[in-house]
């Protein structure tokens, strides 16, 4: 997405990240729902007038890369290559995300800069080598602590597995170079109290705070048994430990020793977006590894739930993988983007049921929002010919509808704008939808029209009229979550002739009443969200 003419010139970006996803295979939902977070928000500060950066990516490095691409009798990188270019980016695009920049681990504008980066902690001391031998998984990428692995059964008898992907972890024994991550944790602990909101949602911080608490230790970054990696500069017998490789896309992204202009007008991060599973690394390793570079910290790290079907979380692992894809093919693309946002409350877990999006989009976007489209446009049709009324004749009524939006434009902007409450801010805005429809069903219009005096005209025109600035206030407020849609009503109030193109429109100023200058022409577009049709079946 193009940046606008009227965002803030010199000011530092409002800098968004999503987790780098591994390309051991194609994104699923629980991909899918970070990054469309991250894009509505990102959207949201651009209807704010603000500059903006949104990153998303791919980690391509580590054992688990390297097991798949030999499983599948490619190299790594060409594994990696055909991952990004025939699923990942292609879904990214599909689900309408702006992004601002994709970038891959195994780039040479990140590689480099890595190498660049351990090297100078090397030499500042901060890196020793040394040896180890822990269990470890493959698919965290991780070695466990002892305590925190589950006594397997059935096939796993006998065996201790990873607690998130349920699979037997490898004792390793390797040589292998420390980062002294253990002189960190008063730092870190400082941190959490100076900046309560450095980790969210609470229950998040409070994990990570008991975590550190317990003492940590110094963090292996580099692996010796395997070489699908970026190289320790000083040692090329080690390949960089991925976490601490992955890590790092944050900076190297924006410029990190490469673009100095770029980097001080972008880095740090205002909010990274994590899933929960990987909340430690981003809330610990990636502070300390900033502090000991001497480097500003991210603003806010917030860890969304997981997504879960028939109590698990989804993943490929699990083999509860659903493609978006599956469920756009069937509902479309922005209902996709709302359904999620809507139905979870950010920060939790939660369940994705086929039935429940069917009945919310039938209730919430067909009925109450679709529909409420659909009437007013036909009725300013009907007895305006298409042209749309003054008002003439406001009342008690249409101040409550004017004091409605101007609630509804406040608590979405504060709710989705500054407390990642996506659940919250779209909520305001279907009240909003819900108190016009009620608006019509109490002013009757269709019974208001047969009064064919001066009086009667001015009281119609003025319901239609209020009808129509409620649609352009929603076209604003909803454009970041279903732009599609957004921009299929913009055109049908005949708002881009008066009031310029939609994504430029201010979501403060959508209180703005009066804005849809009577005279505008509405035309009954297609429908926003057609009625669905039986659920496919395998």
């Amino acid at each position: 997405m193009a940046a606008t003419g009227t965002e803030k010139q010199g000011a530092k970006a409002y800098y968004v990240s999503t987790p780098i996803y591994y390309v051991n295979d194609a994104p699923h939902l629980g991909h899918a729902y970070t990054t469309v977070a991250g894009d509505v928000l990102t959207r949201w500060h651009r209807q704010r007038g603000e500059k903006v950066w949104y990153l998303t990516g791919t980690d391509e490095h580590g054992q688990k890369i390297m097991r798949t691409a030999e499983a599948n009798g490619v190299t790594p990188q060409a594994w990696a290559d055909k991952l990004v270019t025939e699923a990942w980016k292609p879904l990214w695009e599909h689900l309408d995300i702006a992004n601002d920049d994709f970038i891959r681990t195994t780039q040479k504008r990140h590689t480099d800069r890595v190498q660049e980066f351990v090297q100078d902690l090397y030499d500042k001391g901060e890196i020793y080598k040394g040896g180890y031998e822990g269990p470890y998984c493959v698919g965290c990428e991780e070695y466990k602590l002892p305590g925190e692995l589950l006594d397997g059964e059935g096939e796993y008898a006998g065996q201790k597995l990873c607690p998130i992907h349920k699979k037997p972890v490898e004792i390793l024994s390797e040589e292998n170079y420390f980062f002294k991550l253990s002189e960190y944790s008063e730092k870190l602990l400082a941190h959490y109290e100076a900046n309560p909101g450095f980790i969210q949602p609470e229950s998040a911080r409070n994990e990570v705070v008991n975590f550190v608490r317990q003492g940590l230790q110094d963090l292996s970054i580099s692996r010796s048994t395997f070489d699908w990696g970026v190289p320790v500069p000083w040692d090329e017998k080690h390949v960089i430990y991925v976490w601490v490789d992955a890590l790092l896309n944050y900076a190297t992204a924006v410029g990190y020793n490469e673009n100095p202009e770029k980097f001080e007008a972008t880095f740090p991060a205002d909010v990274h977006l994590v899933g929960k599973d990987i909340l430690r690394f981003h809330a610990i390793i990636w502070p300390a590894m900033l502090m000991a570079q001497g480097l500003p910290l991210p603003g806010r790290i917030a860890a969304n739930g997981w997504l879960m079907v028939g109590g698990e979380k989804m993943s490929k692992s699990n083999l509860t993988g659903i493609k978006p894809q599956d469920l756009t093919s069937h509902f479309g693309v922005d209902a996709y983007r709302w359904y999620f946002l809507r139905a979870i409350a950010f920060g939790q877990d939660g369940s994705f049921s086929w039935e429940d999006f069917s009945a919310r989009y039938t209730s919430e976007l067909a009925n109450d929002y679709g529909n409420l489209a659909s009437r007013v446009a036909a009725m300013v049709n009907k007895y305006f010919g298409g042209e749309l009324p003054a008002s003439a004749a406001d009342g008690e009524a249409e101040r409550a509808v004017h004091d409605g939006l101007a609630k509804a434009v406040a608590e979405a902007d504060r709710k989705i704008g500054e407390e990642l409450d996506f659940q919250g801010g779209i909520l305001a805005v279907f009240d909003f939808v819900k108190q016009v429809n009620g608006y019509i069903t109490e002013q009757e219009p269709w019974k208001v029209a047969k009064d064919t005096s001066d009086e009667g005209k001015a009281r119609l025109a003025t319901i239609l009229y209020t009808a129509a600035e409620s649609l352009r206030a929603m076209a604003v407020l909803l454009n970041p979550i279903m732009p599609d849609t957004s921009q299929k009503l913009w055109d049908s109030l005949g708002a881009e002739a008066s009031l310029g193109a939609l994504a430029d429109q201010r979501v403060q100023e959508a209180a703005d009443w009066g804005r849809l200058p009577a005279g505008s022409t509405i035309t009954k577009g297609a429908v926003l969200f057609p009625r669905l049709e039986e659920k496919p079946t395998a």
